[in-house]
């Protein structure tokens, strides 16, 4: 694996190891942009945390990165809603800042999946 592909492949497994980790130490954040038909909330923030670590550790593993990536694509896909519901939270609250921040963050999930499926 190419240098460039091998540092790209170690900043993705931290920045999911270290999302996963923020579920538990400010499962607050989460929880408030977790939509209401999700069951069980607080156990759902504390299983995608589980997750995202997991995701990000097995993508260090040449045997289950390609795993891995289609499991942060799966994610990526699962937790699109929740990334809809922040982005009508501070719509309602009117704050340009971060009005703009949940709009950008949005066509972002798309990015991340590519840059999951080049591991695949």
């Amino acid at each position: 694996m190419p240098e460039t592909s091998l540092t790209s492949l170690y900043i993705m497994a931290a920045i999911y190891i270290v999302a996963g980790i923020f579920h538990f130490v400010t499962p607050t954040i989460f929880l408030k942009i977790t939509p209401k038909w999700v069951p069980k909330p607080k156990v759902v923030n504390v299983l995608v945390g589980s997750i995202e670590i997991g995701l990000g550790v097995a993508l260090l593993f040449p045997e289950t990165r390609s795993y891995a990536a289609i499991g942060i694509i799966a994610l990526l896909i699962a937790v699109f809603p929740a990334n809809w519901k922040y982005y009508q939270i501070v719509k309602r609250k009117k704050q340009q800042v971060q009005i703009i921040i949940a709009l950008i963050r949005l066509p972002i999930q798309a990015l991340l999946i590519y840059w999951a499926y080049v591991f695949v």
